[in-house]
């Protein structure tokens, strides 16, 4: 596998002062030899920040038109990851060869506004296409990544057609399906028939949908085609569907999709958000709590989710502020359990026990960050030593 090369993906800061830039990657390309599209196919794959290091697996985002939207979509990710509203993705970007015959469910034609039929000659391929991804693409990531059992599929245009028809054809495929600006008219409005079949014979399916459109139909008589798929949707008896329609009259048919991949993750995650007092931000509640909050994230989505490292130590952090000492040190202590490799995580335990007053227990914590540090040349090992020595000295 080598690094992307092309400029969308690959960022490149330098400073002048510097004696080299370093560069930025977001991510690598791979060739796949498809035997069922008999070519070979590129997809891209970002794994979120950190990940060499954790020995953790995610979930995969997968998406269609991948080197158009993988770069502002890793940025999304991360940025809701980083406001502790979603949990780190990898994501794979499957670029185009024929777009129409891949993304497409039928062989068929589009009349437009005009009156006027635009024919397109190799479509129909997406049922192809969906065994690619299920028989080749899903088995190579599974097998190359550490992952979750927890598959979100995103899609534009002739995208989001194909991501509303894997959803009605091969509902178990993905646990999430963003569609967006889905052509809904394609084949006389076939999404909108195959969502009356779908729902009017399933009684369960745990998946969340969210469509999202832009002003794409403006001027269209009501009900539209995206008003008549959400009655559809609200009429649904499904139990374990969860889906949200989203409509931006203010965007275009090509600016929507950042803004509605922001969107649809937040959907799709809706219950990480760890409770907060809404007047300090802080975490409203106590370690019994947070271990709840978690279990709770696991059972929803089905693997475990294991509490950050940032976040626990934030939290006990907070504890140690308000004065609240014992229960600082049994987050810092429910950290240790959860990351005892890490560095940091045995420095803060060590502050918590030296301001109780529990010196040999801190020296202890704060001699383990020092040689967790040492091991990897964590960058924070002299402020570790400080503290370790500081404690040393009142012993």
């Amino acid at each position: 596998m080598r690094r992307l090369a092309f400029s969308a993906v690959l960022l490149l800061f330098a400073v002048s002062t510097a004696p080299a830039a370093e560069p930025i990657t977001i991510g690598e390309t791979v060739t796949l030899r498809s035997d069922i599209l008999d070519e070979n196919r590129t997809v891209l794959v970002s794994t979120p920040p950190g990940y060499e290091q954790s020995g953790q697996g995610y979930p995969v985002l997968y998406m269609t038109d991948g080197d158009t939207h993988l770069t502002h979509t890793r940025g999304t990710a991360d940025f809701l990851v980083q406001n502790g509203l979603m949990p780190p993705v990898i994501i794979v970007g499957v670029p185009n060869t024929d777009r129409t015959r891949d993304l497409t469910p039928t062989h068929a034609s589009l009349v437009g506004r005009d009156g006027a039929s635009r024919e397109f000659p190799t479509s129909g391929g997406a049922s192809r296409f969906l065994d690619f991804f299920e028989k080749e693409l899903f088995p190579y990531v599974e097998s190359h990544y550490r992952t979750q059992p927890f598959r979100l599929l995103a899609g534009h245009s002739f995208g989001g057609l194909f991501a509303l028809n894997a959803l009605f054809t091969r509902p178990a495929m993905f646990e999430a399906v963003i569609a967006v600006g889905p052509s809904l008219q394609w084949d006389e409005d076939l999404p909108l028939r195959q969502a009356r079949s779908f729902f009017d014979d399933r009684d369960e399916l745990n998946v969340t949908l969210v469509v999202a459109m832009a002003n794409e139909e403006e001027g269209d008589p009501a009900p539209t085609r995206l008003d008549q798929l959400e009655q559809i949707l609200q009429q649904a008896k499904t139990e374990g569907l969860e889906w949200q329609v989203r409509r931006m009259p203010d965007e275009t048919h090509g600016s929507a999709v950042l803004r509605a991949h922001y969107w649809g993750l937040r959907r799709v995650f809706r219950p990480w958000r760890l409770p907060a007092d809404p007047e300090t931000g802080a975490f409203a509640g106590t370690l019994d709590d947070l271990k709840a909050h978690y279990e709770n994230l696991s059972k929803r989505y089905e693997f475990t989710v294991t509490p950050p490292e940032d976040t626990v130590n934030q939290i006990g952090y907070q504890f140690l502020g308000r004065g609240d000492i014992d229960e600082a040190i049994a987050v810092f202590r429910h950290n240790v359990e959860l990351y005892p490799n890490a560095a940091n995580v045995h420095d803060s335990l060590g502050e918590a026990l030296e301001q109780a007053g529990r010196l040999p227990e801190a020296f202890a914590s704060y001699s383990r960050a020092v040689d967790n540090a040492t091991a990897v040349g964590d960058p924070r090992l002299e402020i570790f030593v400080t503290n370790r020595d500081r404690v040393k000295e009142q012993l």
